[in-house]
């Protein structure tokens, strides 16, 4: 029942004949199961629409429109289905590393291929059915992105503790032979698929080329609840410049041989090692800047033809919070702006991640109360401005349940979300920060590079896992009248 309709929309061919609450059966004999089958055989100009009445009455309607344009039908699922769950018990997952009590739906291990072309989802391939591969290939359904991690069928396999990841190599593959363009993603892991592992690995996946369009090699992210799971290290600055260097020399081999470097590293690697990043051109053409590759190089060019195409903003007061990796970056650009003008006074904030532990020292992972707790009765200047990428798109509130607006009233000054582009952050620093639709005022931008549905969609692929209690600690901390970021040990 998920393809039941429950919105026409005004500019619709179809409201005039269609209500809420029928159902979409097929579309030129071509039976709809989900929205990439809506999608793709909604394309055309000439539709034959089959569907039935909430008590089964089927009828038929014949639809002129122009080639791509939208039906205009809004279903109660936005997959008209249910979203696939991942089948791994990956060493590295950090869903696993985190603490109990959250919001049921940060415990939903998504791995779903249409998720994957919709919203830039990673997906490992390990779940699909022959006839979900056969349609991947037959609807031409492109870019996908997946998380590889490794090209070694047995260390796949032992990675991602299913006995079937080594055959999803194949899959991927199929996928080349078909022309199926993917983005590919590494997790390294020093001491599993780091070295000549990851050698292996690119070799493999450079063979692959076109299909195999980039690969981003990051870290692995760790927390401090891994208790019971994997043993993993996190990546030292000295391994971080070996793995950069590594990854470096194949990249500019693949220049010389495919005109493409094909390899790229994620920002962190190049916080960690303490090196600088990369000049502009390195990025080519940034295809996964929302995985971390290149963005802070991004971040520092668009921010100095900001400041180039600026005029003097006058007096301006205000504090960055970020992580504790990107401190330092941000800390130059903010004194690149003040030597400029003089009458700027923007403070960097680094905020230590007591949460999910110190060694993550990401912006995007920050919550709500370290944010309250360290900057409490502090001298921030006229307003806050942080990552749009701690916040969850549509409510508005960080990871530990704490919203916008309690993190405001506790610190006593507007809290700006930003999201990753230099000229909205010289922008947000000048004071100028629009409110899009559908927000409160004061709220800052929305943050349009987040994954999940679009404006005014349910986010109904976050299922909670049903191996956990519905009701978290956020929730029995508001019914006894506790703030969110209160007692978290």
């Amino acid at each position: 029942m998920e393809n039941v309709i429950r919105a026409v929309d005004a500019e619709s061919p179809v409201r005039k004949y269609v209500a809420v609450g029928d159902r979409l059966l097929s579309i030129n004999r071509n039976r709809i199961l989900d929205v990439l089958d809506y999608k793709f055989y909604a394309y055309d100009r000439d539709l034959h629409l089959v569907l039935a009445k909430p008590d089964g009455r089927e009828y038929r309607l014949h639809v002129r429109k122009p080639e791509g344009g939208d039906l205009g039908l809004d279903f109660e699922s936005y997959l008209m289905d249910r979203p696939r769950s991942c089948a791994n018990n990956c060493v590295f997952c950090f869903i696993d590393q985190l603490p109990k009590g959250m919001r049921p739906t940060m415990y939903f291990k998504d791995d779903d291929a249409r998720l994957s072309f919709l919203l830039g989802n990673y997906i490992t391939l390990t779940n699909l059915s022959e006839r979900e591969i056969e349609r991947i290939i037959g609807l031409h359904v492109s870019p996908v992105n997946v998380s590889v991690h490794t090209m070694n069928p047995e260390l796949r396999v032992r990675m991602l503790r299913n006995r079937r990841a080594g055959e999803s190599i194949g899959t991927m593959k199929r996928l080349a032979e078909a022309g199926i363009v993917m983005n590919c993603q590494i997790v390294c892991c020093p001491g599993w698929n780091d070295g000549e592992e990851l050698d292996y690995s690119m070799r493999e996946l450079a063979a692959l080329w076109p299909a195999v369009h980039s690969v981003s090699i990051v870290p692995v992210g760790l927390t401090r609840y891994r208790d019971g799971l994997a043993p993993l290290t996190a990546f030292t600055p000295e391994h971080a410049a070996e793995t950069l260097d590594q990854v470096t020399a194949f990249g500019d081999e693949c220049i010389r041989k495919y005109g493409s470097r094909i390899f790229f590293c994620g920002d962190e690697l190049y916080l960690t090692a303490g090196r600088e990043f990369p000049p502009d051109e390195f990025y080519e053409e940034y295809t996964q800047l929302e995985n971390g590759i290149g963005m802070l190089r991004l971040l520092e060019t668009e921010f100095g033809s900001a400041l180039r195409l600026s005029e003097d903003p006058g007096r301006q007061r205000c504090s960055i919070a970020t992580g504790q990796a990107a401190a330092p970056w941000m800390r130059m650009l903010a004194d690149r702006a003040m030597a400029l003008y003089p009458d700027l006074e923007i403070q960097i904030r680094p905020i230590v991640n007591e949460f999910f532990g110190r060694r993550i020292t990401v912006a995007g992972l920050i919550t709500g109360g370290d944010l309250i707790r360290q900057l409490r009765g502090q001298e921030l200047g006229d307003r806050l401005l942080i990552s749009q990428n701690m916040l969850r798109r549509q409510e508005m509130d960080f990871l530990d349940d704490v919203t916008l607006e309690q993190a405001e009233t506790a610190l006593g000054l507007p809290i700006i979300p930003v999201e990753s582009d230099g000229f909205v952050l010289w922008d947000a620093i000048c004071g100028r920060v629009p409110s899009p639709p559908g927000q409160r005022s004061g709220c800052g931008v929305d943050s349009a590079g987040a994954a999940g549905p679009a404006p005014g969609r349910d986010p109904e692929y976050y299922l909670y896992n049903q191996n956990r209690k519905p009701a978290s600690e956020a929730e029995q901390r508001r019914t006894e009248g506790r703030e969110p970021w209160q007692d978290r040990s």
